[in-house]
């Protein structure tokens, strides 16, 4: 799931994130944190980071991450629905489509009425997902990646639920056995994901194809969704 050469990239991501919220210092918060990539490189641009993450061996590796970058980081040990700490910071993140891996909807809307909280008035939000254009033009059966242990990941998705729902397996072969692994994550297009963000508050809400600012249309790698709290919201 976090390739050397993903991690390796992490200070450019984050480079361009920022550019795109036009922020340079804050408080940050990376919501779904996993091993650290974006919070290791925004501590190290001078924000206070705190990680949130529900998985002990991300965090576990998250802290060596920051102990070998020499920063400071916050690691906090919790579910992203349950996380919320009152107008505390400026920035918040998801990357990555760590969002949409519950039940039903609610629950993402859930999530982002907690971030929502945790904002300070004027705060932004950015969220990294694979949008349910970008799937549509590039859903293959089955496709695999060679891992850098020399591992083999074959990866197969199917749509699910009339398009609101991607099924993906992923079966890892290494040293001759397999494990395989099966996981649903909710599909929104970028209109569906607007009136979500609206709805639980969110304004002025924005869409890239990618962190380059490049818009969301045809050829987009991601959907980047960029959301802002009103600075004189009433509903935190």
């Amino acid at each position: 799931m976090f390739p050397p050469e993903r991690i390796a990239r992490a200070d450019e991501s984050m480079g361009k994130a920022l550019k795109l919220v036009k922020l340079r210092r804050g408080d940050a918060l990376d919501l779904c944190c996993g091993p650290g990539r974006c919070s290791v490189a925004l501590a190290a641009r001078g924000f206070s980071v705190t990680g949130v993450d529900r998985t002990k061996f991300l965090l576990d590796k998250a802290r060596a991450a920051a102990k070998a970058a020499g920063v400071h980081i916050e690691w906090v040990h919790q579910d992203m629905r349950d996380f919320i700490r009152p107008d505390a910071f400026d920035f918040a993140l998801s990357m990555f489509t760590s969002f949409g891996y519950f039940e039903n909807r609610e629950q993402d809307a859930e999530v982002l009425r907690s971030v929502l909280r945790s904002l300070r008035p004027g705060g932004m939000f950015l969220l990294d997902v694979m949008g349910k254009e970008v799937l549509a033009a590039k859903l293959a059966d089955t496709h695999s990646n060679v891992l850098s242990d020399g591992s083999i990941r074959f990866d197969r998705s199917r749509i699910v639920e009339d398009w609101s729902r991607v099924e993906t397996d992923w079966t890892i072969v290494r040293k001759g056995r397999a494990r395989r692994y099966t996981f649903r994550v909710n599909l929104y297009s970028a209109w569906e994901l607007r009136d979500l963000m609206e709805d639980v508050g969110f304004t002025g809400v924005h869409f890239y194809g990618n962190l380059d600012g490049e818009p969301y249309g045809p050829g987009a790698a991601r959907l980047i969704a960029i959301g802002r709290k009103s600075r004189t919201s009433k509903r935190s």
